[in-house]
């Protein structure tokens, strides 16, 4: 994003302009979400998924006008694709979700990003994890288990939909813990370069076992999942630029009020009272858990800014 602000958010303080930011990106990522929702009910979700990186590809072509080949200089080739491997799965997952389940319950469940990397990076970067971070991450798992409540009452199983999102929150808790690894001798820059270009091919294999030609207008949605993707990526790392992590990730709570009004008005869902609750004690936690990194971080590094970068908490579909 260019350092330029415009003359509406010049004059907001920092915090200010990060929360208008964060804003923008909930309100991009949920009409993303819709508007997967709605195509993947003709296209196969795979064959959404390809596109939506496919896309990527050509955002990164200023990129490489401006640095050349620079971006792609790394000694950790295996990781990046190891990384694209898991964020692949994460984002088929996904997608296959959005096909299957209410856009609210796929926004709450979702919130469980930070709830599975809290726990691999105790289990993989050695990172202590105090009583009272464990209960937030037991709070937050008993979220997950209310807001799978309809399922039970509906099956009296938990859907295969619900299960792709915990599945895609796990698997994209451990790409953040793979670029968590990449980001102590790798830009940003090159990091995402790797992701566009190895999850690029990646998501071609299954594509093509369920391929059918795009009509014109599917052609025309596909474009928007993709431009609306990229403006969600780029505006929530701005937002984490411009603003502490602790203040302006609440603001992220809003997909879960954009998709319900999406899933009502688009495809007469009505989120259950078990949506809310679930979706609030998972965020409650997950809130709770940025915060007292936040507090350790201070504590550790008095002087310091703030927050990790920015790249390990962008969201992955």
């Amino acid at each position: 994003m260019t350092s330029h602000q415009s003359p509406t958010l010049a004059g907001l303080s920092g915090n200010l302009r990060g929360i208008a930011w964060m804003a923008l990106s909930t309100v991009a990522f949920s009409t993303m979400h819709a508007i997967v929702r709605d195509v993947t009910q003709t296209l196969h979700p795979f064959e959404v998924a390809f596109f939506r990186q496919f896309l990527g590809v050509f955002v990164l072509a200023p990129w490489f006008i401006r640095y050349g080949l620079a971006p792609l200089r790394t000694r950790r080739l295996g990781l990046h694709t190891a990384r694209a491997a898991v964020n692949v799965v994460a984002m088929l997952a996904f997608y296959y979700a959005l096909s299957l389940v209410p856009l609210a319950q796929v926004s709450a469940l979702g919130f469980s990003v930070p709830i599975f990397t809290a726990i691999l990076a105790m289990i993989f970067l050695g990172e202590r994890v105090r009583l009272r971070r464990w209960a937030a991450i037991l709070f937050g798992f008993s979220g997950v288990f209310v807001a799978l409540a309809p399922d039970l009452q509906q099956t009296g199983t938990v859907t295969l939909g619900s299960l792709l999102v915990v599945l895609s929150s796990a698997a994209w808790a451990i790409a953040l813990i793979f670029i968590k690894i990449l980001g102590r001798t790798d830009s940003t820059i090159t990091i995402t370069t790797y992701m566009v270009l190895l999850m690029t091919p990646m998501s071609l294999i299954p594509a093509l076992a369920v391929w059918q030609w795009p009509t014109l207008e599917m052609f025309g949605l596909l474009v928007l999942i993709g431009v609306l993707g990229t403006i969600g990526q780029l505006t929530i790392v701005q937002a984490l630029k411009e603003g502490e992590t602790h203040v302006v990730m609440p603001i992220d709570f809003t997909k879960l009020i954009w998709a319900a009004m999406f899933g009502f008005l688009w495809f007469h869902e009505i989120p259950t009272l078990y949506t809310w609750l679930g979706g609030a004690m998972i965020f409650a936690a997950t809130m709770y858990i940025t915060w007292r990194e936040h507090q350790l971080r201070k504590a550790s590094e008095p002087g310091a800014a703030a927050d990790a970068p920015a790249v390990a908490r962008t969201p992955g579909p």
